[in-house]
């Protein structure tokens, strides 16, 4: 039997929660220290449903909710786990502070490059790096049912006002889309738009309704619900009403995508999780599967293969697997791009065409999403095959293009042009930023 009544935790409060007592003392530790630096969240149904007790600290939801110590090089670690000791909440401010400057907590341009103008204006809670989509994050979502250890929204999160992004209303968007016609898509992300209430939730959505935005053809919401709160479209006091948004939304001809993150077959599995995917699907909108891959969490085919052919039974698309980001606990979570590559193509051999939708591994580094397409052996020389399947130009959209093989970089400002070349094809007219100091890989737990 599921849980209904929402109840979160955080690192204050985790402690309340009846499987507290099953947690070892220096996982409990890592809550306290780590969370300081990386917001903790949970909630009673990822605890009761998700997480197998019997197999704490290596259970992959366990490891996807709780913090580790291997989370901070242990030099920090253990400094600010004397500094968490001593008392003095300023410094504990000052050091947490000062690791997540060290984090990369905006990657990709995020703040630099793809923060749209209107007038001159920045426009707030707003993104725009692909000419056909425009990424809205509601100042009402910006929180989660729960957080995902590796998220790299993670400064959403951690109540710093300076790496947030967060837009006040819908007037903003609706004022910038008149104006640029090119854009087909809003994705309505997060944090999470799904914490909201439907009448809230309504304000922004409504609006992209009008005859005069007939130019936006597919809505999305990124959202974790379906997998840390399903209960959000089957026993919410406000669920039906949200089925009936999203009949709205496809009634008045609009593509509705709720965009899944699923990051273990586990988060499909109780009845509820299904019981949602199926009255989504119901209201003629369609929900897509995406994750990164993560070490100790799904860095094994089967976890895939299980995840893409259920999602698919379930009347889900598969969509990505991406490439964990450069920015957080990305040591922790990362794996060497070639081991990402394998595990994809293990898991693709294994379902049927109507799981092949899937694309991957797909990095969304500074100039796009980049997609690693094999190792081949060209000339005498083994190489990465790289094509853009998103780019900041869209004439770079499909175009191959290859980097010299490294069995051990985990992501793509680590690679450098194959075949002697000085630069890769796109960077006389995008050069790349100088890339963050590459780190060793933490392979404890």
């Amino acid at each position: 039997m599921s849980v209904d009544k929402f109840t979160p935790y955080n690192e204050k409060t985790i402690q309340r929660a009846p499987q507290w007592g099953r947690v070892p003392g220096e996982l409990r530790e890592a809550v306290t220290v780590v969370s300081q630096v990386l917001p903790f969240r949970t909630n009673q149904y990822v605890l009761d449903e998700l997480i197998n007790w019997d197999n704490i600290p290596n259970d992959p939801i366990f490891r996807l909710n709780f913090p580790h110590r291997a989370m901070l090089d242990d030099t920090d670690y253990a400094t600010l786990r004397d500094v968490i000791a001593a008392g003095d909440k300023g410094q504990i401010a000052l050091h947490a502070g000062k690791l997540r400057e060290r984090m990369n907590p905006h990657p990709a341009g995020q703040q630099t490059h793809n923060v749209p103008e209107l007038d001159g204006k920045e426009m707030s809670g707003m993104q725009h790096k692909y000419s056909q989509t425009i990424l809205l994050f509601p100042k009402h979502g910006q929180t989660c049912h729960a957080y995902c250890t590796f998220c790299f929204r993670w400064p959403q999160f951690v109540g710093d006002g300076e790496l947030a992004f967060a837009a006040e209303d819908a007037q903003g968007l609706t004022a910038y889309l008149a104006r640029h016609r090119e854009v087909t898509d809003v994705l309505i992300t997060g944090g999470d738009p799904l914490i909201m209430r439907t009448n809230t939730l309504a304000r922004y959505i409504e609006p992209l309704l009008a005859p005069e935005f007939e130019h936006i053809q597919n809505i999305r919401i990124g959202t974790k619900s379906v997998a840390y709160w399903p209960q959000r479209f089957v026993t919410d006091r406000d669920a039906d009403e949200l089925i009936r948004l999203f009949e709205r939304v496809v009634t008045a001809g609009k593509h509705l995508a709720i965009m899944g993150h699923y990051n273990h077959p586990a988060e499909l599995r109780p009845d509820i999780a299904q019981t949602a995917l199926k009255r989504i699907t119901a209201t003629g909108a369609h929900t897509r599967l995406q994750s990164p891959i993560l070490r100790h969490i799904n860095d094994n085919a089967e976890a895939w293969r299980e995840l893409w052919t259920t999602g698919v039974r379930l009347g889900a698309i598969p969509y990505y697997m991406f490439v964990e980001r450069d920015t957080g606990a990305r040591s922790y979570f990362e794996i060497p791009l070639v081991r990402a590559y394998e595990i994809f193509r293990d898991a693709y051999q294994r379902v049927s065409g109507l799981a092949r939708t899937v694309r991957g591994p797909s990095m969304s580094a500074f100039p796009g999403k980049v997609l690693i397409d094999g190792t081949p052996t060209i000339r005498g020389e083994k190489v990465f095959a790289l094509q853009f399947l998103q780019g900041r130009n869209a004439d770079w959209a499909r175009r191959p293009f290859y980097a010299r093989y490294d069995p051990d970089a985990t992501w793509f400002d680590q690679l450098t042009p194959a075949f002697g070349a000085e630069k890769f094809f796109f960077e006389d007219e995008l050069p790349l930023p100088a890339p963050e100091p590459r780190e060793l890989t933490v392979v404890g737990a």
